[in-house]
């Protein structure tokens, strides 16, 4: 059986829903956040040597890489769901937003995060003007431009098409999610981009989601 090791508040999320829309049994073998670094437990490093996750065991495989992941588990137990038909445009859009997520689109949103860190972490007093100063630059002339253009670039996607990769859902929706959650969570997407906003809640209201969650625990991002 699969054993995912999950944790709290990650991208594992997303490789227990796609094991709910797929059906596929598994275990959870949990672990949590240090409450003060908010960094993966060491234990993990038993694991991968990366000490990241998502990591799943299957059989003697041990895969880590949410995408990865994905894309696995979808060809190994999709039987023809959560991808496309190889050769067909639905594919390569498939292939595209797979890499998208986190090659283009987590990216500004993870600087963004350690901007914010770097403004409001305990520090000097002297130090803090300047900290704050190089934060805002970085901000202001790097970040949030790229994060807007991402968004713009999501929204006007969806109105094309139902789903990323075409009219059906697939993994790429599933690996999705996750840069548009922190957009959601400490990006600016709200309901200025009501494509995008919509698609949240159409995929928080999937049953394998629901279930996800209720297997995975609590879900809060980073903020």
């Amino acid at each position: 059986m699969i054993v995912v090791h999950h944790l709290n508040n990650s991208r594992s999320q997303r490789v227990l829903w796609a094991l709910e829309e797929l059906g596929v049994p598994y275990e959870i073998k949990a672990y949590q956040r240090d409450a003060k670094t908010m960094l993966a437990p060491p234990e993990l490093r038993q694991v991968h040597p990366l000490g990241k996750s998502p990591v799943i065991s299957d059989g003697g495989l041990t895969l880590a890489e949410s995408g990865a992941i994905l894309e696995y588990l979808a060809d190994k137990y999709g039987a023809g769901r959560l991808s496309p038909t190889p050769g067909t445009p639905e594919r390569l859009r498939y292939t595209y937003w797979m890499h998208f997520a986190e090659g283009s689109a987590m990216p500004p949103l993870l600087l963004k995060l350690v901007f914010d860190r770097m403004k409001t972490g305990p520090m000097p007093f002297f130090v803090k003007p300047i900290a704050r100063a190089i934060a805002d630059r970085g901000l202001k002339g790097f970040v949030l431009p790229n994060i807007e253009r991402n968004l713009d670039f999501m929204e006007g996607e969806l109105a094309k098409i139902e789903w990323f990769a075409g009219p059906q859902f697939t993994a790429a929706d599933i690996q999705m999610s996750f840069p548009l959650e922190a957009a959601r969570a400490r990006g600016g997407l709200d309901e200025r981009r009501p494509r995008l906003f919509d698609y949240l809640k159409r995929i928080h209201a999937r049953p394998a989601y629901l279930r996800a969650i209720e297997r995975g625990g609590k879900y809060e991002l980073l903020r």
